[in-house]
């Protein structure tokens, strides 16, 4: 990129989140990030750098080892006149969300990050004069807690995302919960899978968006924004799905191109390009916890028509949705269980806070940070590193539980499909995809205490306002359909 003749006039606004935004070029299939500060709390450029340096390296040595190349796209470092960045800036400012305006874009240090824009196809080679389609998804935890470190019964059967769900209507984020469950689209089963992303599209919220040609047609863009109309949705869609034009308007229209839509995106999920170092490491294994969340709507109706079979067929060891299962669940000790550790390494740190640095906890995120994951062992030695290996661990694993994957697909003939990317077919189309993971920053130490805080408030509202008023047959219908597990142990 020839960055001594950047036009601002050439980038527009793409989004932001907590720490930073992002502006995409209107030609070319690449994006800038830029970090945000609160006013007057401006970062040396130095810190910036070190900042920036730190997310690029911890998506090189970390995330991609547990992703996969090809799933990870971790940019480089530019440095930009700072002329052309102040005036981005401006022009950007009046599109950005009142809600994320309690932070200025850093217009002072000239760094950014280059990176892929990932709505498009990637890598950007084939099919660029051709409609690209884009979901993303934050798929969020996708496994009941396992660890004896649990307080609350009700945390081994419902997840933390339906948990979740009632209290943010009770403090006003969202106007009704979604039926959307993360158990049920990392169960590998493909109906279950086909139920939760059409709860995803009733019910977007913050998990899902699609794009067409790198704008957003379906979701929120903040979190009261959102476009979520099913017939203007299909209307988009329907040149993607039935190019021939054979299919009338109307309900049947849309409830036909959503189908085909949650069928691409099902086939996208369970489809392996990609093999990572992780997959050879020792995994907590999947059957370990719960394989359904009592709180689904999916599971909620299959016993209410008297149907006790509720299938997990288990997800492709190469597919994204595995390998982001397998991150999560570096999550062994649930926050009731990692706090303690927590507070240990806060107060070896609180005796010598020179060792902050040594102990990698604001990095370097290189080889060594990553090897250290891999331990495993849930025998507490009383040591600060155990300590700290679990929190670190539990860090990548927030991490993986707040990641979005992006499907990108563009339409092609048979005889224009490369053969070095995967297709998917549906009913009148087929389709070439990419699929990629995004927002991987590591999960900030200083984040664990509210995490613990918000765990506890979670629990007790969902305690006292939801499961006080289910129905008591309904739980005592899912206890007739346990599975029992039979375990031998050495005497």
């Amino acid at each position: 990129m020839e960055v001594e003749k950047m036009d601002e006039n050439e980038w527009k606004y793409h989004g932001e989140g907590n720490q930073s935004l992002v502006v995409s070029h209107c030609q070319r299939c690449v994006v800038l990030r830029f970090l945000k500060s609160p006013p007057n709390q401006n970062k040396t450029p130095e810190e910036i750098l070190h900042h920036l340096q730190n997310i690029v390296d911890f998506g090189k040595h970390v995330m991609k080892q547990f992703f996969g190349e090809n799933y990870v796209h971790h940019g480089e470092i530019i440095q930009l006149p700072l002329d052309f960045v102040r005036q981005l800036c401006l022009k950007i400012q009046p599109e950005r969300p009142e809600c994320r305006c309690d932070k200025d874009m850093d217009t002072l240090s000239g760094y950014a990050m280059c990176l892929p824009n990932l709505t498009r196809l990637q890598p950007f080679r084939f099919a660029e004069h051709r409609p690209i389609l884009c979901i993303e998804i934050k798929p969020k935890c996708g496994f009941i807690p396992f660890s004896s470190h649990v307080s609350q019964e009700i945390k081994h059967k419902v997840c933390r995302y339906c948990m979740h769900q009632h209290l943010k209507v009770a403090n006003g984020k969202w106007k009704r919960p979604s039926k959307y469950c993360p158990l049920d689209l990392f169960s590998g089963n493909k109906q279950r899978m086909h139920f939760a992303l059409k709860s995803l599209l009733q019910e977007a919220q913050n998990n899902l968006k699609i794009f067409k040609n790198g704008e957003l047609i379906y979701g929120c863009k903040d979190d009261q924004d959102c476009v979520c109309d099913w017939n203007e949705l299909a209307r988009h869609l329907k040149p993607f799905f039935f190019p021939c034009n054979g299919l009338a308007s109307g309900p049947q229209c849309t409830r036909s191109v959503v189908k085909e839509l949650i069928h691409v995106i099902t086939m996208a999920l369970l489809s392996s390009t990609d093999s990572c170092r992780a997959g050879h490491m020792k995994t907590v294994p999947v059957s370990q916890g719960r394989s359904y969340c009592e709180a689904s709507a999916f599971n909620k109706e299959l016993v209410r028509n008297g149907k006790h079979k509720l299938e997990s067929s288990g997800l492709p060891r190469g597919c994204l949705l595995y390998k982001t299962l397998q991150a999560q669940m570096l999550d062994m000790l649930d926050i009731e269980g990692l706090y303690p550790l927590y507070s240990r390494v806060e107060q070896y740190l609180e005796e010598f806070p020179e060792e902050r640095s040594t102990l990698q906890i604001d990095g370097p995120y290189n080889e060594a940070f990553y090897e250290k994951l891999l331990d495993l062992s849930l025998e507490d030695d009383g040591t600060v590193a155990f300590a700290l290996t679990k929190v670190q661990q539990y860090r990548i694993a927030m991490t993986a539980k707040d990641c979005s994957i992006m499907i990108a697909l563009s339409p092609c003939l048979q005889d224009e499909c490369s053969e070095q990317r995967p297709v998917v077919l549906t009913s009148k189309s087929r389709f070439t995809f990419s699929v990629s993971v995004l927002d991987l920053d590591l999960k900030p130490y200083e984040s664990i205490p509210h995490q613990y805080k918000l765990d506890g408030e979670i629990v007790n509202y969902y305690l006292k306002n939801v499961q006080a008023k289910e129905d008591p047959v309904m739980s005592n219908l899912f206890k007739e359909n346990e599975d029992c597990t039979l375990v031998l142990h050495k005497v």
